[in-house]
């Protein structure tokens, strides 16, 4: 098994990332995204000036980019005001899943919002990935709110 290193995106990763993205899609997002890169790099810009969120790739010394991960630190006056960390968009590549890409990355994640004295670590997670909501609390995490969204 070759080395996996994770480490920020840049922007010759974009067609990987969305390619993984796209790959995984379920529910409205299938037939919503496109192969066109423009709005993926105009986003994917958007959020490198941010100081508050990040695009990590897992990248394989043999496969190239495998794995993907957006986290974002917010504000908040809960928990005595201290920042959460929110993580979007974490897939593995299909045929590289079962090699412990996921558990670093969440682990990753999880040291990053240390870092920053975050209280919690979030995410959100379609409810057909149900194999992602297994995975999800083998690592920790708790079910414990409902989430709700109205597409623009």
């Amino acid at each position: 098994m070759s080395a996996v290193r994770i480490e920020q995106a840049g922007e010759a990763d974009l067609a990987a990332i969305v390619a993984l993205m796209n790959a995984g899609a379920v529910g409205v997002r299938i037939g919503a995204e496109s192969d066109d890169l423009s709005p993926y790099l105009a986003a994917f810009r958007r959020i490198a000036e941010s100081p508050d969120a990040h695009i990590y790739v897992a990248r394989d010394e043999d496969e190239g980019v495998i794995g993907c991960f957006t986290l974002t630190s917010m504000d908040g006056l809960a928990f005595r005001g201290r920042p959460r960390t929110q993580i979007e968009s974490m897939h593995v590549r299909e045929d590289q899943r079962s090699r412990g890409i996921g558990r670093r990355m969440l682990e990753f994640a999880v040291e990053k919002a240390r870092e920053r004295d975050c209280c919690m670590v979030q995410l959100t997670s379609n409810r057909e990935r149900v194999d992602a909501h297994r995975f999800y609390e083998r690592h920790g995490f708790v079910p414990s709110h409902v989430g709700f969204k109205l597409m623009l």
